[in-house]
């Protein structure tokens, strides 16, 4: 599919401290979810800053749908929709008011029915009369959603979209999301619930002190960087691993109860079953046996710990 953004040698430094991102390279697929992951003062929001404009660059460039998104400002900005992190919305206005002004931002034809339907999506149509400083910060961060949506983007932004909110606005707004993504709508995210991105995205990008260290599918991640693990319930417990056992770095666990082997799902022969025959061998008996993939937060994990 073809790229509706793309960055090309990314860099940002402020006054004081390292660089804030260094030499970034991506291209986002129109049409797809993508997730940067990363820990905190990663980069991810710079980042996101830089793509929606907000933020200038110290080197490198973005663009947004074949546009430059400083020569061509108004242009690529017009395709975005931004869910920021924080909540910043007039207190005295409504709720209608506030999400009509948004659209009429960026240069739409009012569509209150448009509006309607986004209020409805997110819950909030019973309150578009109601003003901003009346409400829940949970229902601060659905007119926060809604006005990113007012002016009908092609692309939308969410920056920790999920942080603080409830258990039904997270339902509501991933609904929210896939409905998007069936139309077309080409979704960014950043988050700290790693399971939402193994859920939801088609790629994962991992961010690490201003530099991409890895972009790949969510199967591709997995499957790369992923280990598995053989655990082996065994019919009477070991204190400690035969030295024949030794090249396999077995662990022991349960209280001896339990063998551990990880491997590498990647390699041509994963040693399984030369492991299986040593422990007949040497008359260790299991009762069970299952195996279990690295989850994408334990990659996360690894991969920032390592960079």
């Amino acid at each position: 599919m073809p790229s509706i953004i793309s960055i090309k040698q990314l860099g940002k430094t402020y006054a004081s401290g390292p660089p804030a991102l260094e030499d970034i390279n991506l291209d986002i697929e129109q049409g797809e979810i993508f997730a940067l992951l990363g820990p905190n003062g990663a980069g991810k929001t710079t980042l996101i800053s830089i793509i929606c404009g907000i933020v200038n660059p110290t080197s490198g460039t973005v663009t947004v749908d074949g546009h430059d998104n400083i020569k061509e400002f108004r242009a690529a900005r017009a395709k975005i929709g931004l869910v920021p992190q924080e909540l910043s919305t007039d207190a005295f206005e409504s709720v209608w008011n506030t999400v009509a002004f948004s659209r009429g931002l960026f240069g739409k034809a009012k569509n209150p029915a448009h509006l309607e339907e986004v209020l409805r999506s997110l819950s909030l149509w019973d309150k578009r009369n109601s003003r901003i400083m009346t409400l829940s910060g949970g229902m601060k961060r659905r007119v926060l959603i809604a006005k990113a949506l007012a002016h009908e983007p092609e692309i939308l932004f969410l920056d920790e979209p999920s942080a603080g909110v409830d258990v039904e606005l997270r339902r509501d707004m991933w609904e929210l999301v896939r409905k998007m993504r069936a139309r077309g709508v080409t979704i960014v995210l950043t988050t700290h619930y790693i399971e939402e991105a193994e859920e939801m995205a088609d790629r994962i990008g991992v961010i690490s002190k201003g530099k991409l260290i890895v972009v790949d599918d969510k199967a591709g991640l997995m499957r790369k960087l992923g280990k598995k693990q053989l655990k082996l319930q065994l019919q009477s417990p070991v204190q400690t691993i035969p030295e024949s056992l030794s090249a396999y770095q077995l662990e022991i666990a349960s209280d001896g109860h339990e063998l551990i082997y990880t491997f590498d799902t990647q390699r041509d022969h994963t040693g399984i079953a030369d492991l299986l025959r040593q422990l007949d061998r040497l008359g260790i008996d299991f009762k069970d046996l299952h195996s279990k993939q690295s989850s994408l937060e334990e990659i996360f994990i690894s991969l920032v710990t390592e960079k």
